[in-house]
């Protein structure tokens, strides 16, 4: 089965928990602290791996987790890394962020690796603490929350070169009589539902060949699978425009597929095509060909018939194929646009907002420096009020007029307000 869309979740490791530790030992009976680190949570990467063709793995599992970083020990000993967790997805799999559908990777060639998720660090034990003028720190932070967020997975095909043409046009018949591909095949149309794809070899040249769904008025717009299969030509270099011979108006076929090309895309429109008019074993199709070769080389330029099915014309096709695709690879790259940074206004630090009973405060290093507090400890939070006091925090939730005993909400903690 084939699957080019997914959504998907991950999470990465949280960072262990740092210990509150002193020595303990016979022979000294003051020992100082020992409290051990906390390890680095697990990261989430993706990668491209050759070996896959789809997405069907996430079709099956939505949710995946990396380890978290091992706790601290005594003696100074700190906690294990969390292992970093990596997904394999095919050659071409776009990806991005599902809630803000930011741009993260575009994963087109075998062996790229993205970072999607950031294991978090490990919280500091009460050794970490331990100064000159502060020898017996009673506090330790808790592991930093791994990143957490929804991705969209979208497949793009890479193949030379790609098929299209309207239903029943002999695509699949095309592709599985120059390559080992065996689609589907019948007499009616949509018979192929996903893209299949094929290796041809012409002498020493070998290219990787797709047939795509068929196209029909409208298919920019999502009409029949355009919408769902447009993307997979996108990366082709050149396209094989395929007619049906049996079709009432040949001309206009092509006219409106390569229509429906441009108003998708016009870098879909402007890729090479090659126009080959099939089925031309059948008599009525050989009658017809005379007439319609003209007006179709008129628009299309050289226009080569063949049988698809017989095999007949497939090799001069073949021919003019590679030989569109040695003067795409002799044609410069187009440079590459430049992006333009502009300055934009910083976010706030946070924001205090009111909710329900209380106070809602957010913003990302707030409600990081309350995640990593251990609250139970005394130190530790008279630590975290002089961290606020210093962002700003206290002063402006005073400017919103919390009074005593109000609920302030930071992240997952619940804390109450004492001047």
């Amino acid at each position: 089965m084939f699957y080019d869309r997914a959504r998907i979740f991950v999470k990465a490791g949280d960072g262990g928990n740092g210990l509150l530790s002193f020595r303990r030992e016979k022979y000294v009976p003051r020992g100082g602290p020992d409290g051990g680190d906390g390890g680095q949570g697990g990261s989430v990467y993706i990668e491209a791996d050759e070996g896959l063709n789809t997405l069907l793995r996430f079709k099956r599992r939505v949710h995946y987790r990396a380890p978290n970083g091992g706790h601290g020990g005594s003696n100074d000993r700190r906690g294990a890394d969390g292992q970093d967790l990596v997904l394999s997805v095919p050659p071409g799999t776009i990806i991005r962020d599902a809630e803000t559908n930011e741009l993260l990777a575009d994963l087109a060639q075998p062996g790229q690796r993205v970072l999607v998720a950031r294991g978090g660090r490990g919280g500091r034990g009460n050794a970490s603490f331990a100064t000159a003028t502060h020898q017996a720190p009673r506090l330790a932070e808790r592991g930093e929350p791994g990143q957490a967020r929804w991705l969209l997975l979208d497949l793009k095909l890479i193949a030379d070169v790609g098929i299209i043409g309207y239903p029943n046009a002999g695509k699949s018949t095309l592709l599985a009589a120059v390559s080992r591909a065996r689609p589907k095949i019948a007499d009616y149309p949509f018979t192929t539902l996903t893209p299949n794809l094929g290796v041809v070899t012409v002498g020493e040249t070998g290219f990787v060949l797709a047939d795509i769904p068929g196209l029909i008025a409208g298919a920019s717009e999502g009409a029949g699978l355009g919408l769902d299969f447009l993307r997979h030509i996108e990366r082709t270099r050149v396209l094989i425009h395929l007619l049906d011979g049996l079709s009432q108006d040949p001309v206009a076929d092509w006219r409106t597929i390569n229509r429906e090309l441009g108003q998708y895309s016009p870098a879909l429109a402007a890729k090479p095509q090659v126009t080959a008019f099939n089925k031309m074993d059948l008599p009525e199709v050989q009658a017809r060909w005379a007439e319609v070769r003209g007006p179709l080389e008129q628009q299309a330029g050289p226009v080569y018939p063949i049988s698809a099915l017989a095999r007949e014309g497939v090799s001069d096709l073949l021919g003019a194929v590679v030989r569109r695709l040695q003067e795409v690879e002799k044609q410069p790259p187009a440079p590459a646009a430049e992006r333009v940074y502009r300055p934009t206004t910083a976010p706030a630090e946070f924001t205090v907002t009111r909710e329900g009973d209380g106070f809602r405060v957010r913003g990302q290093a707030v409600e990081r420096l309350v995640a990593m507090t251990n609250l139970d400890q005394e130190e530790a939070l008279l630590r975290l009020h002089a961290q606020l006091e210093h962002l700003g925090v206290l002063a402006a939730l005073e400017a919103q007029g919390i009074q005593e005993g109000d609920t302030v909400y930071i992240g997952q903690a619940i804390l109450e307000w004492t001047p």
